[in-house]
């Protein structure tokens, strides 16, 4: 099922607002935030795991990334939102991608979740 099939959305139509920022909070949990450490508070996602794999892990989910600020800007956030967020997911990837350090990075630096941060800090902005 296609994402504009679920949200009952047509193909070149905006997308829904609300069912955009479901699909890029969903998102966002998984590669950052999906699981818990037993008797800790700390989360982790598929990001803090495919950062194990050297190299493909941290790039795959780094396009991941990228597609969720791609799919952002369609609620039409500013330039300077996008490429904070963009900055965001480049820090991610290229940290991440160093052995060792990069997977204690990918656990504490949750590039996901805070983009979801800035996008919902600036349409609030907006909406008041």
């Amino acid at each position: 099922m296609t994402y504009a099939h679920a949200t009952g959305t047509r193909a070149g139509s905006p997308p829904d607002e609300s069912a955009l920022i479901e699909e890029l909070e969903w998102l966002a949990h998984l590669l950052d935030s999906r699981w818990r450490v037993p008797g800790t508070n700390w989360r982790f996602g598929v990001d803090g795991l495919a950062g194990i794999i050297p190299g493909v892990g941290d790039v795959s989910t780094g396009l991941v990334s990228v597609y969720l600020v791609w799919r952002a800007r369609e609620l039409g956030l500013p330039f300077h939102v996008l490429a904070r967020m963009g900055g965001n997911v480049l820090l991610d990837t290229t940290v991440g991608s160093i052995p060792i350090l990069g997977s204690v990075f990918d656990f504490a630096f949750k590039a996901n979740r805070r983009n979801m941060a800035l996008m919902r800090r600036h349409l609030e902005r907006r909406r008041a």
